[in-house]
Parts: C-alpha cells; sequence; structure tokens
C-alpha cells in the first residue's frame, strides 16, 4: 500500500540544492530530422506466461498472462486508456506453443509444467471465448495491436541438432484464426512471425531459408484474407535477437515486398538476478555498448529496404523477468528511457517494453495494477516527443544524455536530459546550430515564452525507490483509479535548464527555431 504524499519530501529538494553543479552547452541541430519513429513508438507487450513460470527462486508473474489477467481492473484500463492510444503486442516465449481452438482445433489444453517441453512448459490453447474477451477489451481502451503468430506449428524438432525445429511452416490454425477475426471485425494492425527463433534461437530456432520461405506464406495468406490494402495487418519479423548472417539470409530468401518491419529483441543488461545490475544501468560506457546492435539492424534495413523500418519488438533489459531489486524502480528508467532515445536516433520505429504488466518489468505492478515509475516515463515519452529526431551535440560529460524530437503537439522541440551522476547536477543552455554552413558558429537560444518542465525524481531521493515524484509531486493514482494529473511547470526561458543529479526531465520549447519541424 502506498502512501499519498502532496509533495516529494523537503529533504530531497535539499540533497538535490547540495550537489555540485556543472554548466554544460547542448547544441540542437534543428535543420534536418536525423530519423523518424512511428507516431506510436512507444509499446509494451502482453504475455503468455502462467503464474507457474519461476526465474531465480521467485514467481513473479502472477495472474499477469494472456489467458489469466482479469481484464476488468479500472486501473488497468485507465493505465491503458492515458495513452490514447496504446500500441500492444500480444506475444511471448510461449506463443510458437499455442494453438487457437478454432475450425479443425477441438481441444483447448492449459498450460502445465513439462520438463521436456519448450521452455519448461507444454502445449496452450488460446480460445475464441478468450480472444473475443480480449478483444473487447482492446477496442474500449484504444489499442493499437500487433499479435504474435505461432511459427512452429507442424514443424517438429530434429533428432539431430539440439533446439533446431524442422520442416515447413503449417499455416491452416493461422488461416482458422485469421477468418474468425475477421468475421468478429476484429482490427488487428500487425502480425509478427514467431519468437525468438532467429540466429542460435531461445528455446527454439529455424533456419534462416526455412522462416524466409514461411513468411512468405504468411504474406500471402494475409493479402488472400484481407483483401482490402487499406485494411490489411502489417507482417513483421523475425522477432528475435540479431544475428547478420542469419538476419541477410532470411531477408535475401523472402525478397522485397514481404516482411513490412523487421523485429529484434534488446536484453542488454543480462540476466536478472545479476547483483551488479544497478552498476550497469548507471554506467554510461556500458550503456552505449548496445548501440552496435542497432546499427547492425539499420544497415540491414538500409540494404533490403522493408517498408516499415526496424522495431524493437520486445525489450526488458534483465532477462527471465527482469530484476525483483531493479526493474520495478525509478532506477530502471535511466536505462528504459536511454534505450528508448538511443534506439528512436537509430531509425527504429517502436519500442516496445515487456512487459505492460508481469515478471519484474511490467510498467504496472502485477497484483495491485499500480504503475511502476517507468510507467509515467514512458507516458511523457508519448505524449511530448514527436516522430521526428534530431540531432543534438554536447560537450562531452558521458554522465548526461540528451535526446531531441520535434514537438509532438507543435510548435516547438522537446527533449529528454537523463543524469547518470549521483553527485552533480546540470545547467543547461542551448543552442541551435547554423544550418548549411559547419563552419559558422553556433548561437545561444533565448527564448520568449516559458518552457514547459518536466522533471522526475525518485520520492525519497533514493533510486532504488518505487514512487516517482514529477515536479515535485509524487505519483500515486487517485482515489478512482485515474492516473494523475501530469502538468508541466512553467519556467523562464532565459534560466538555465537546471537537471538535478540522479534525475529525468522532460523540456518542450515552443519557440526554439528548427526547421525540421514545421
Amino acid at each position: 500500500m502506498y502512501f499519498k504524499f502532496t509533495f516529494c519530501p523537503i529533504i530531497l529538494l535539499l540533497w538535490a540544492s547540495l550537489s555540485f553543479a556543472q554548466n554544460v552547452n547542448v547544441v540542437i541541430h534543428g535543420a534536418a530530422s536525423i530519423a523518424k519513429t512511428d507516431d506510436n513508438f512507444v509499446c509494451v507487450t502482453l504475455d503468455w506466461w502462467p503464474a507457474e513460470k519461476c526465474d531465480y527462486n521467485q514467481c513473479p508473474w502472477g495472474k499477469a498472462g494472456i489467458l489469466n489477467l482479469d481484464l476488468r481492473y479500472g486501473a488497468l484500463i485507465n493505465a491503458i486508456k492515458a495513452f490514447n492510444p496504446l500500441r500492444i503486442k500480444v506475444g511471448g516465449s510461449l506463443q510458437d506453443n499455442v494453438v487457437y481452438k478454432v475450425g479443425e482445433v477441438s481441444s483447448c489444453p492449459n498450460f502445465m509444467k513439462r520438463e521436456d517441453g519448450l521452455f519448461g512448459f507444454s502445449q496452450g490453447c488460446l480460445s475464441m471465448e478468450r480472444w473475443d474477451q480480449l478483444n473487447r477489451f482492446f477496442n474500449h481502451t484504444g489499442v493499437k495491436l500487433t499479435f504474435g503468430l505461432n511459427a512452429l506449428f507442424g514443424r517438429n524438432e530434429s533428432q539431430t541438432e539440439k533446439g533446431l525445429w524442422i520442416g515447413d511452416w503449417q499455416p491452416q490454425n493461422t488461416r482458422d484464426f485469421m477468418q474468425y477475426t475477421i468475421s468478429k471485425g476484429y482490427k488487428v494492425d500487425s502480425y509478427e512471425f514467431g519468437n525468438q527463433l532467429s540466429g542460435s534461437g531461445m528455446g527454439a530456432k529455424v533456419d534462416a531459408k526455412q522462416y524466409g520461405k514461411d513468411v512468405i506464406v504468411l504474406k500471402n495468406l494475409v493479402k488472400e484474407l484481407y483483401a482490402h490494402p487499406e485494411t490489411q495487418p502489417k507482417v513483421l519479423g523475425p522477432g528475435g535477437f540479431y544475428e547478420e548472417k542469419w538476419f541477410n539470409t532470411f531477408l535475401e530468401v523472402s525478397g522485397q515486398g514481404i516482411v513490412d518491419g523487421l523485429t529484434h529483441h534488446i536484453y542488454n543488461l543480462g540476466p536478472g538476478d545479476d547483483p551488479n545490475m544497478m552498476n550497469k544501468i548507471l554506467d554510461p560506457s556500458y550503456l552505449n555498448q548496445v548501440s552496435q546492435t542497432y546499427k547492425g539492424v539499420s544497415d540491414v534495413v538500409n540494404k533490403f529496404r522493408p517498408q516499415l523500418g526496424a522495431w524493437v519488438s520486445e525489450s526488458g533489459g534483465a532477462l527471465n523477468g527482469g530484476s525483483k531489486d531493479v526493474s520495478r524502480t525509478f532506477a530502471d528508467g535511466f536505462w528504459y528511457l536511454d534505450q528508448m532515445g538511443m534506439a528512436s536516433t537509430y531509425d527504429q520505429k517502436v519500442f516496445c517494453r515487456q512487459a505492460l504488466i508481469g515478471g519484474n518489468y511490467g510498467l504496472l505492478n502485477a497484483t495491485t495494477f499500480v504503475p511502476n515509475p517507468d510507467y509515467y516515463g514512458a507516458l511523457l515519452w508519448h505524449r511530448l516527443m514527436g516522430s521526428t529526431v534530431l540531432a543534438v551535440t554536447k560537450e562531452s560529460d558521458p554522465d548526461l544524455r540528451v535526446y531531441a524530437h520535434c514537438a509532438k503537439k507543435k510548435p516547438g522541440v522537446s527533449l529528454i536530459f537523463i543524469n547518470l551522476s549521483k553527485d552533480r547536477s546540470f545547467n543547461i543552455t542551448l543552442s541551435n546550430a547554423k544550418p548549411g554552413d559547419a563552419g559558422k558558429p553556433n548561437y545561444e537560444f533565448v527564448g520568449k515564452q516559458n518552457r514547459e518542465e518536466y522533471h522526475l525524481r525518485a520520492l525519497t531521493g533514493d533510486i532504488k525507490d518505487d514512487i516517482v515524484c514529477l515536479n515535485d509531486v509524487p505519483m500515486v493514482q487517485t482515489d478512482s483509479e485515474d492516473i494523475p494529473a501530469m502538468d508541466p511547470k512553467l519556467l523562464d526561458a532565459s534560466t538555465p535548464i537546471s537537471i538535478a543529479a540522479q534525475s529525468i526531465a522532460y523540456v518542450t520549447i515552443r519557440d526554439f527555431e528548427a526547421p525540421a519541424c514545421v
């Protein structure tokens, strides 16, 4: 149970004021964009895991899985509605072990623990009754839906190579499922083919050439059943960890115009029980390492040019349910929001957080549905950061991370500042890069309109806290389980932007002249 503070304790403000302040100039290059994201860049997942899914001597999923989540809770409904709309991907490790009870499929088993099963579970089933319930919920909350399909249906595990699944994908169960979905008028924005079957795989893998052949079958099936191009769901894949050779081979086999979006997964913090997790999150050099993956995926996209570019279709930070000591705390936002910023600069169109609810990395508490700190960081990104990404340069201090986009609501630009330092605050002045002539000096920006600022800090000043303050007001749901107001603080544009130690801030500047944002 949370205590409802009216304001964050004054000790936090005193602590912040005592930190050493460093002056930094940040240059925004607003003449042209460096990348574009989807308008619904922020995405979350709903996973199949049953309550029996356990890692590291804990079982954090409870009744948060797709088959047993109670969809009637007002807190859950309001948390999704606040995004208006929220992109949700239904999928996860067990999706390739799910049959759909429709057509020729008559039995509908529940997932059961089984040592020789995929990820330690037997086959599970999605009944059409549950699919109806889910779609009523998605329609009510305004969800933009991606659905992860079973890409192992009809295959068998190789007798000679452990983990390799061989044979052609059998599409009949998916065909029956899509026909039912169409008959009910349910809206699916996109279908993703399989989960973590690329490269070395996770639990199971499929050869790249075989996957390429099968995704052609899926694309043709979608074209056949969804006759009108404007209502035709997109086809995504492979939804796994990036391995250059496998990705290239798959795309060479499938050819142009088959996969609409190239999807991959990021878990750059390693296993969830790593005692060094906090140090990784606060180490800028460690955070930077994953940029090589983004660059590799971006290079493949530039080579094969899928219509929708690259998506991060699953990213939970820490593997196997996340970290029980870190993922639900304010500290996780340093990793999460930095990853969204970095991904956007590499032209990644969508970033799906594992998960909306469930495990330790859910944006919502798995039992109370109360939002964890990362929920509020994600909601602010969705509301403030537009799809046009701008380049930013600054004096070299790696503890200060800065990303800039055109503001979602014109005019202006929106920035996110992430301060990883424990004992230094930053006073930021902004400069506008001179377009067209790199030799000309940048000029300092002096605004005439008030800035809109949203400062996120841990409630007590301890980043391991699970309550976040926005502009010194604790973010707790209202008595009616609504998301609290998230209003900006208006500040004199002539003053520096102050970023407290170990805090995160969004800043929107309405009168910043950026031709890319017009």
